[in-house]
């Protein structure tokens, strides 16, 4: 059976839930609803979604901070689009620096929503170019990490185990596919994010500074992503692709 996307919209209007759920379903989604936080945690205790739609405004804990726990916590690759009734480049600095993947403010059409969570899904799922290997119990080796590429998350020297976010590990598997070569901005953002979602090129520099503390990098003498003047970023380290064990 093909498998059907299941998508969380977390918003506190009950109108725009309502709204949001039945045009996506008649657009061939799966689609849960929660009013709050609370509802938020407890259907994801049981099951799984492929991309929650967060509403940044809401009484208790705000869409701000249920992003940041989602992504301390096992939900950490699930991807986030955040909702806002206030168009505040702040707001989108902010819901970036906590992990979401995408924004988008209210009001909003409703098509645009749909286009917005297909182009995230896509995203989610597309291997960076160039970089033709097989899934299947692979990790990439750089300096003392590795990245595993079934869990999506890092290995330290130790083994230990480095959550990221979708649009972290996108970044990070796009600095992998291109080692020790200048990216600039603008080729980061169509690498990791198309042209599709309304980004910037600060979204970029705030996803580097957070990809940065994962690999515990020295904000001002980073070894790993190094910062190439008036150009863009590098991976300054050759990768190796080696199996991992079964």
């Amino acid at each position: 059976m093909d498998h059907i996307d299941h998508v969380l919209i977390v918003d506190d209007d009950r109108d725009i839930r309502e709204l949001v759920s039945g045009y996506l379903k008649r657009n061939g989604l799966r689609v849960t609803l929660a009013a709050d936080g609370r509802q938020m945690r407890s259907f994801l205790e049981r099951d799984r979604v492929d991309l929650i739609v967060l509403d940044i405004m809401m009484p208790g804990d705000d869409g701000l901070v249920l992003c940041r726990e989602l992504r301390a916590g096992r939900h950490a690759a699930t991807p986030v689009l955040m909702l806002t009734a206030r168009n505040d480049e702040m707001d989108r600095i902010l819901g970036l620096e906590m992990g979401a993947d995408d924004y988008l403010a209210k009001p909003f059409a409703a098509r645009e929503l749909l286009a917005r969570i297909k182009a995230i899904l896509r995203r989610a799922r597309m291997l960076p170019p160039n970089l033709q290997i097989s899934e299947a119990g692979q990790l990439l080796s750089f300096g003392s990490w590795r990245l595993d590429t079934v869990a999506r998350h890092l290995l330290d020297q130790d083994g230990t185990a480095v959550a990221l976010s979708g649009a972290e590990y996108r970044l990070l598997r796009v600095f992998l596919d291109h080692p020790q070569r200048v990216l600039s901005r603008d080729q980061l953002l169509n690498l990791t994010q198309g042209r599709e979602a309304e980004l910037f090129e600060r979204s970029i520099d705030l996803l580097v500074s957070r990809l940065r503390q994962r690999l515990r990098d020295d904000a001002r003498e980073p070894s790993h992503i190094k910062t190439v003047r008036n150009e863009g970023y590098v991976l300054a380290m050759p990768v190796e692709i080696t199996r991992a064990r079964p």
